[in-house]
């Protein structure tokens, strides 16, 4: 009996943990082809909101647009994106309008390989991240 007993505690508080790993560790999911040489991603945000991930290739460049919506307008995220670990986009951006979303577009060098492109939004205890390889 006391086995039992210990077994259920020790089941319930994995299934607890992976439950609290699962929270905390919500992100975009895999990453998709776009059918025109352009990757995406797509999912939701830790805390409430939803991102959008895009890269492509264009013109010996690469394309990327980020767009997080929280259905709040007046929001300041602070944004930031990588290419292959490198900074490439530090800013604010408010989210607007009636969706209370934002987008930031930026065009950045196509380095040598593939680029891992990952992008991250917070805003208070909300955080939004995406990465996709194109």
């Amino acid at each position: 009996m006391l086995h039992q007993l210990r077994r259920r505690a020790l089941v319930g508080t994995g299934a607890i943990a992976l439950g609290l790993t699962t929270c905390f560790t919500a992100a975009a999911g895999p990453a998709s082809a776009t059918g025109d040489d352009g990757v995406r991603t797509s999912g939701a945000c830790i805390h409430g909101g939803h991102l959008k991930l895009k890269a492509k290739h264009d013109d010996g460049r690469i394309e990327v647009e980020f767009e997080v919506d929280s259905n709040r307008a007046g929001q300041n995220w602070t944004v930031r994106i990588r290419d292959d670990g490198a900074l490439v986009v530090a800013r604010h951006a408010r989210t607007a309008g009636r969706s209370g979303s934002f987008s930031v577009e930026k065009k950045i060098a196509n380095r040598p390989g593939p680029d891992k492109i990952r992008a991250r939004a917070t805003f208070k205890n909300r955080t939004c991240t995406g990465t996709v390889v194109v």
